[in-house]
């Protein structure tokens, strides 16, 4: 069985795509393509700006807000809170006050003197500030340095007075 033979362009013909017509369609058609990702690209450069500027923005009143803390004192408020811990049994036996794990303790911070910062704060086994009511176990006072690098005196540690 022999195949009959496609349609053969004639020789000298165009194709479709040869036609003048064709390639000028061809040339508008990428024209306007070309043009809509021009635009897709300048959105998305505009839209890439305003998410850099609002970060930014939102990064810098982040920053200014924390600067009202002196660093010493996150220092500070994390070393109580780690002294209290390891006094205590560690982290299976004891948590400290959730104001503990606040930046800077501000909540437990009792003084901040030119000697440095005394935190007073309630501990307990682990829970007992989810309990109803909380029952804290223990009471512990820690004495930083004012640059926050070390633990001067721990006045307290023991039951609640």
């Amino acid at each position: 069985m022999s195949k009959a033979p496609g349609p053969v362009a004639e020789e000298g013909s165009q194709s479709h795509q040869d036609t003048p017509g064709a390639q000028v369609g061809h040339a508008s058609t990428v024209r306007s393509l070309q043009g809509e990702v021009d635009q897709l690209t300048l959105v998305m450069r505009r839209f890439a700006l305003f998410i850099g500027l609002t970060l930014g923005l939102s990064t810098g009143l982040m920053v200014r807000a924390d600067q009202s803390l002196p660093f010493a004192q996150t220092k500070a408020a994390n070393l109580a809170r780690m002294r209290a811990e390891s006094l205590n049994g560690g982290l299976g036996a004891y948590r400290a006050a959730g104001c503990m794990y606040e930046t800077g303790g501000t909540s437990c911070l009792a003084s901040k003197t030119s000697e440095g910062f005394l935190f007073r704060f309630e501990g307990g086994p682990p829970g007992w500030e989810q309990q109803t009511p909380p029952r804290p176990s223990l009471e512990t006072s820690v004495l930083v340095s004012k640059d926050g690098d070390r633990i001067l005196e721990v006045p307290y540690n023991g039951p609640l007075r």
